[in-house]
């Protein structure tokens, strides 16, 4: 009986570790423009970079003066995360995933001990382009149930067409917010 609680539990274990995919693991195929754009952004895995806040220009911008870095890290075939460093803080990942949709970007903030802040998860799928340089991802409804004031935002993650720069773009009502510029001739 022991022998065969032994062979029961070890093909369980088998047929559990080789079932298909769940959808969160699973391929998609993006358009050509944003395959581009993936791979670009892929090809920076385990690199930082630092960068600066270039607008606002006022008192208004908060990461003004302080040291922006982003780390291109945890990369795959599907998913890469962003860590996008603030000064001392790094509560902050972008997170660029391959959907059914399209390219998705949704920021994921989190608190020290690693809990997710109540305000995570944002962001939206990449609107249909040609550009291979540029993505543009306007809000998605779970975006506007979260933060109302956020409905209309766009953002954009860009490369320079030279490749020397790479830019976190943020705008909402169609106004320039925030913008954010990466030097990729540097990696730290």
């Amino acid at each position: 009986m022991r022998n065969f609680l032994l062979l029961f539990g070890l093909l369980y274990c088998l047929a559990s570790c080789s079932r298909t995919p769940q959808a969160s693991q699973q391929q998609y195929t993006l358009s050509k423009p944003q395959q581009s754009f993936y791979l670009s952004l892929n090809a920076l895995c385990g690199k930082s970079f630092s960068g600066k806040a270039v607008y606002p220009t006022d008192d208004t911008n908060p990461f003004a003066g302080k040291m922006l870095v982003m780390h291109v890290q945890a990369c795959s075939d599907s998913t890469i995360r962003i860590p996008f460093a603030v000064g001392e803080d790094k509560s902050r990942t972008w997170v660029i995933r391959k959907t059914k949709d399209g390219l998705q970007l949704k920021h994921d903030h989190r608190h020290e001990d690693g809990t997710p802040d109540k305000i995570t998860n944002y962001g939206g799928t990449a609107l249909a382009t040609d550009n291979k340089l540029e993505q543009r991802f306007p809000a998605d409804a779970e975006t506007a149930a979260l933060i109302a004031m956020a409905a209309t935002n766009e953002w954009t993650l860009a490369f320079s067409p030279d490749g020397k720069t790479f830019s976190y773009i943020l705008k909402r009502d169609n106004q320039l917010r925030f913008r954010a510029d990466f030097d990729l001739t540097q990696p730290l």
